[in-house]
């Protein structure tokens, strides 16, 4: 079975105070032990309205009447534990693959 050998959020290389974990988003990389890195958006559940409210004034997604993003996973807070727990959570049930989409120079080096 594979495991979780390194996990990089983008948020954690922000300034000092502009991540609040509890209500954010971010990139994350997990790396699996057999070498391959897999990607996807990290998005705390309070920060959903404000996303709402940010394509309501831009007029984006129809207003804010829908929200979309490739390889989403929706988490109670971006702080390392967390992500780190619900990406141990995917690869136990075998759906981390599923969830998260491979980095794309993994696909060039796959396909070489």
């Amino acid at each position: 079975m594979e495991s979780l050998t390194a996990t990089w959020i983008e948020a954690e290389h922000w300034a000092p105070g502009e991540w609040t974990p509890d209500d954010d988003v971010t990139d994350v990389i997990a790396t699996l032990s057999d070498g391959s890195r897999w990607i996807g958006t990290f998005c705390a559940f309070n920060h959903v309205s404000r996303l709402r409210d940010h394509c309501a004034a831009s007029g984006e997604c129809l207003g804010g009447r829908y929200l979309w993003a490739s390889d989403l996973i929706l988490i109670e807070s971006t702080a390392r534990e967390s992500v780190e727990a619900a990406l141990r959570d995917l690869l136990r049930a075998g759906e981390l693959r599923s969830a998260l989409a491979l980095v794309a120079s993994d696909v060039s080096e796959a396909a070489g």
